[in-house]
């Protein structure tokens, strides 16, 4: 999957796959996690939100089954 690099303290990169919903997010420290059927607008929302970080602690953690890749 294709990530875009971000401006974040904690947050690499992040990439979304649509057919899938499958939504990717590499950490700084090198670990990559996957969250699944997450809907298009939420990809939006963590890349346009002020903060990615504080977007994915509020919005998409502990809403979204997930793996470590």
């Amino acid at each position: 999957m294709n990530r875009t690099a971000v401006d974040s303290s904690n947050i690499a990169s992040i990439g979304y796959d649509s057919e899938s919903q499958t939504l990717e997010i590499e950490f700084l420290n090198g670990s990559v996690y996957q969250y699944f059927d997450v809907p298009e607008h939420v990809f939006e929302g963590i890349m346009n939100a002020d903060s990615h970080g504080i977007y994915l602690n509020s919005t998409i953690k502990g809403s979204y089954r997930y793996s470590r890749v």
